[in-house]
Formats: C-alpha cells, sequence, structure tokens
C-alpha cells in the first residue's frame, strides 16, 4: 500500500456508531487509513454520549460533527477506498454513487443512541458499541496491506464479529 486507504463509515443519523468508528481508525490507523463518517439523515450534532465515550478512552473528538454523506459523493469528493454501513437502515438505503467506486461492507451494530434509561443504561449502551467497533477496526487492521480487493472476503467476516 503505498498511500492511506480511505474509509467511510456510515449510519443514518452520523451522532452515534459511524463517529465511533471514524474516532478509532482516526486514532489507530497509524498512517495507513483516514477515516471519515457521514449520515443518509444526519442529526446535526454528535451525540453527547458518544463524545464522551470518546473522551473516556483518551480520542480526539475535535473533527466529530454531524454531516450527509453527500459531501462524500459527486466529482469533487475525495475518493472511498472502503464505505461501511454501520447501521441497517444505512445498508438498506439506496447510497449515493461514490466516487472511485469504492468496496462496500455492512458492520451492523445497535444503535446506543435508542436506549432509554439512565445515564448509567446508556453509557453502558456506547461502552459495548465502543468495544464492538474497537474489535472491528482492530481486525480490520490486523489484516495488513495486502490489495483491498483480496481482503474483501476478510473484511465482510469482520461484521459478524460480537
Amino acid at each position: 500500500m503505498t498511500s492511506p486507504r480511505n474509509v467511510l463509515f456510515l449510519c443514518t443519523g452520523n451522532s452515534a456508531r459511524s463517529i465511533l468508528a471514524e474516532a478509532i481508525l482516526r486514532h489507530h490507523g497509524g498512517g495507513r487509513y483516514r477515516a471519515f463518517s457521514a449520515g443518509s439523515m444526519p442529526a446535526g450534532t454528535p451525540n453527547p454520549a458518544a463524545i464522551a465515550t470518546l473522551e473516556a478512552h483518551g480520542l480526539d473528538h475535535s473533527f466529530a460533527r454531524s454531516k450527509s454523506w453527500n459531501e462524500f459523493a459527486g466529482d469533487a469528493a475525495a475518493p472511498m477506498d472502503l464505505v461501511v454501513t454501520v447501521c441497517a437502515n444505512a445498508a438498506g438505503e439506496v447510497c449515493p454513487v461514490w466516487p472511485g467506486h469504492p468496496h462496500t461492507v455492512h458492520w451492523g451494530v445497535e444503535d446506543p443512541a435508542a436506549v432509554v434509561g439512565s445515564r448509567q443504561d446508556v453509557m453502558a449502551a456506547f461502552s459495548v458499541t465502543y468495544d464492538q467497533m474497537k474489535a472491528r477496526v482492530d481486525a480490520l487492521l490486523a489484516l495488513g496491506e495486502a490489495p483491498l480487493a483480496d481482503l474483501m472476503p476478510k473484511i465482510r467476516e469482520i461484521g459478524k464479529l460480537p
């Protein structure tokens, strides 16, 4: 691999799961990956529990903003190498045509923002989601630098991790 791979994490609201995944890959990507996130119907702001979770793990969140996937479609957008949907809604929606025709994969996890209850209950849900996304990003990074086309079967399997 000669240049970093661009990875776009998609969700509907771009306020929780996709932002967590983006932060984890930004932090651990080691210059091998550039991470981005977006949503089909952005919430407008990151979920405060997502920000608190990133802070608890010592990850930078200064980049975090809820944005539309339209920012990553069209001729002016940087081409993505891999597009990862992290929620069932985004996986089932008709996505824009991505410049460069990147590989796509689904790594669905439950929405921690849907948890209703005490602050402790909500933060516990975000902790579980963080751990799931961290395990998946770690598995991606462990695959090495072979061509993405060769790695796609293994990248798809990552989505089946608990």
